[in-house]
């Protein structure tokens, strides 16, 4: 399979889960200004959405939508128990908080990227941001990761996203749990796999590559 991606764009999140999975695939990076491919070309003929992530499958079909693709890659590799069973209530709630992250706290981040955003719009995100954010840290209140202590495809959706905050200006260093809770999902052996392999951690660039 391949991961069409952008270092630390949202497709670092399917990426997470890959690595945490053990599922092998093959990065292809992404021009997301350009929509070009270093290899392969046009990117629009890949995914007519024009937007990272895009998962590959052996048989030729593209899987848009990061949510989607986690459910995906989780269900290939059921034993690493990143999603429970599908037909489940708690897959459920997994899907409930998936749907709350790209709704609100993901495309809330959109117009915080755009330099173009007017000063007054950016300070109503900012502030939407927090306020979406207070109820992820009351989540996350006596927990590791948003179940409990067993880290599913939403905490690697919930990270990737968090770590635009720095980037944006958004100050969340009074959300403790919040903070506790990038720093663990930072420090473990899958996540670092993919940061490293996006470039995002020194001592390695990105590229077009293979992780398992």
């Amino acid at each position: 399979m391949k991961l069409y991606y952008s270092p630390g764009a949202c497709s670092l999140s399917p990426h997470i889960v890959a690595a945490e999975a053990g599922i092998p695939l093959e990065l292809v990076k992404v021009d997301t200004g350009t929509k070009t491919i270093a290899v392969d070309g046009d990117f629009w003929a890949v995914n007519p959405k024009g937007y990272v992530p895009a998962l590959g499958l052996d048989n030729g079909e593209v899987l848009t939508e990061g949510p989607a693709i986690v459910q995906y890659l989780a269900d290939l590799k059921p034993d690493a128990k990143l999603a429970p069973a599908n037909g489940t209530f708690a897959r459920v709630r997994l899907q409930e908080v998936l749907n709350y992250i790209t709704s609100e706290i993901h495309k809330t981040y959109s117009p915080l990227f755009n330099p173009k955003t007017p000063p007054e719009v950016r300070e109503e995100r900012l502030a939407y941001l927090r306020k979406r954010y207070g109820l992820l840290d009351r989540q996350l209140a006596g927990r590791t990761f948003l179940f409990g202590d067993q880290f599913t495809v939403a905490d690697a959706y919930l990270f990737t996203v968090t770590r635009w905050a720095h980037a944006v200006k958004l100050d969340l260093t009074d959300f403790a749990n919040l903070q506790a809770f990038q720093k663990a999902v930072a420090e473990r052996p899958g996540v670092q796999a993919a940061l490293r392999a996006e470039g995002l951690l020194k001592g390695q660039s990105s590229g077009q590559t293979k992780v398992a």
